[in-house]
């Protein structure tokens, strides 16, 4: 169940990332999704493995947004 609570809040994390992130973001709403999702999950799970946060933080929340927002800037710069 703790995946899919990840994976949930990563597609939340992705829309608010592309909405914070500024500029033309003209990728589509399923490759935002995903994005958000592999961010969130690699933002949750590396912020647990280093003792930053326990499962089921707000921390964790933010990490994921934060996460989501960073790979939604390094794809913007990628594909430029």
């Amino acid at each position: 169940m703790h995946i899919i609570w990840t994976i949930l809040i990563g597609f939340i994390a992705g829309l608010l990332a592309r909405a914070v992130l500024p500029g033309n973001n003209s990728m589509g709403f399923i490759l935002t999704a995903v994005l958000g999702i592999a961010g969130s999950l690699v933002a949750t799970y590396a912020g647990q493995a280093m003792g930053w946060y326990a499962a089921g933080a707000g921390a964790g929340f933010i990490a994921s947004v934060v996460g989501a927002a960073v790979l939604l800037g390094v794809w913007h710069l990628v594909t430029r």
